[in-house]
Parts: structure tokens; sequence; C-alpha cells
């Protein structure tokens, strides 16, 4: 894939959100670009896998929203996020990183980074965010007092961490995601069962769960007799790190 934008998504009605992925990992551009382009009223105007790629789509194309990754091959994205400011360009940032630094973090801020939304994340988790921008951008007029300008601010406040499932503990789920992370050609839940010291049933569950939260796949694959199996595999654009607090 080259480096320029590699497709748009448009949709009729009313004007959406025009989104650029900046990402240099090309399956999780590609991941990104896909979730974005999932959730109503945003439309994704490209995918590039540096900043010498945004710059160029930004100067020949409108776009509201960057989902800006910060470690990028040539340069740090919340430089290139400064410069933006500097120069006056009115897009908004959302931050896509692993970078776990407060620091960082609150540089960000400093630059007006809208969110700031931690690697591996699943599909629910970046909508929550759009929806959440898009309900602060739509804000307009005059406040009538403080409690308007709070309402406004508070569209972009990042709800509490999702609770598992019941039954599912966040330890035994990053157990099952390490093990599913380090098998190549994936896990069965026998396999992850033993490998765990849980019971196959038990260790289905965290499988499947792995499946709906969009981090891992699921492909039935037939032996010479009996019914298929199903094999459970880590999809490489989840990234890596703990799966409870995504």
């Amino acid at each position: 894939m080259s480096d320029e934008a590699h497709g748009a998504h448009e949709t009729a009605g009313a004007p959406d959100v025009r989104v650029l992925v900046v990402e240099d990992d090309p399956v999780a551009a590609d991941a990104h670009a896909l979730y974005v382009g999932r959730v109503p009223g945003f439309t994704v105007v490209g995918a590039v896998h540096s900043l010498a790629g945004a710059t160029r789509v930004l100067e020949r194309t409108r776009v509201d929203l960057l989902l800006l990754d910060l470690t990028l091959p040539d340069g740090h994205g919340l430089r290139f996020a400064r410069r933006l400011r500097a120069s006056g360009h009115p897009v908004d940032v959302i931050v896509v990183t692993s970078a776990r630094d407060l620091a960082v973090v609150r540089e960000s801020v400093s630059l007006g980074v809208v969110q700031y939304v931690l690697k591996p994340f699943a599909f629910p988790t970046l909508r929550e965010r759009l929806l959440r921008y898009a309900e602060f951008r739509a804000t307009a007029g005059e406040a009538a007092g403080q409690d308007d300008v709070d309402r406004a601010l508070a569209a972009l406040r990042a709800p509490a961490p999702a609770e598992l499932p019941k039954g599912l503990s966040a330890p035994t789920l990053d157990r099952v995601g390490a093990l599913l992370r380090t098998a190549p050609e994936g896990l069965t839940a026998a396999g992850a069962a033993e490998a765990a010291g849980i019971s196959r049933i038990t260790a289905r569950r965290y499988l499947e769960h792995l499946v709906d939260t969009g981090r891992a796949d699921r492909t039935p694959r037939y032996g010479q007799v009996g019914r298929p199996e199903l094999h459970y595999r880590w999809l490489a654009a989840a990234g890596t790190g703990s799966v409870s607090k995504v």
C-alpha cells in the first residue's frame, strides 16, 4: 500500500466528520479505518503511515479529525500536532497509541487533543470515543450558564471502564489473551484450557469474549472424522497489552 490516502467511504445525507488515520502499521491502519467507517456520521478520507503522508492529505483535502499514532517513522505525533496548532490548522486530534506515560497524556491535553485511546482496543472503545466527540462537535450557540459549558465538556469525558461479563475475571482474561497472542497457529478451547489450567468450557467463554470484543477471530478446522473444531487466533491489529483494560 502506498503512503497516500488509500480510499474513502462517502455516505449520503448530513455532512460526516472526515477522518484521516495516521498509523505506521498498515494492518492496524486498515483496522482503525474499518472501525471508523462502521460509526455513523464518520467518513474515512484515507489512511497514511507517516507524517509526510498526513501533511500531503491535509494540504489537498478537508480533514476534520486525525486518528493519530504517536510513534511514526518520520517524527513524533505530538510534535506534528504542535505544528498544526501553531499554523492555525483547525483539525481535531484523537491520539491512538501504546504510550502510557502520563506526561505524554498531559502534553496531549495542552495541545488540545480531544481523546487519548490506548492500544490495544476493540471497536466498541473507539466507537464510544468517536460518538462522544461527535456530540461535543455538535454543540453550538451561546452557553446560557456554567451548566451548559459543563455539559458540552462532559461530552468528551470517557465513561467508566466497562465491566467484564458475569463470571469472567480480568486476571484470567489477561492470561488467556497472552496465550493466544503467543500462539501463531492459534488455539482451540481445549489447548487454551490446558495451558491456562482452567476447564475447556471456561476457556471457550474467554475466547469467545475476545472474539466478541474484536481482539480474536475463530475459524472451524475440519479433521478426518467428527465435527469441525474451532480454532481461535489473535488479531494482529489488536496489538499487545492487558486485554482486560480495553
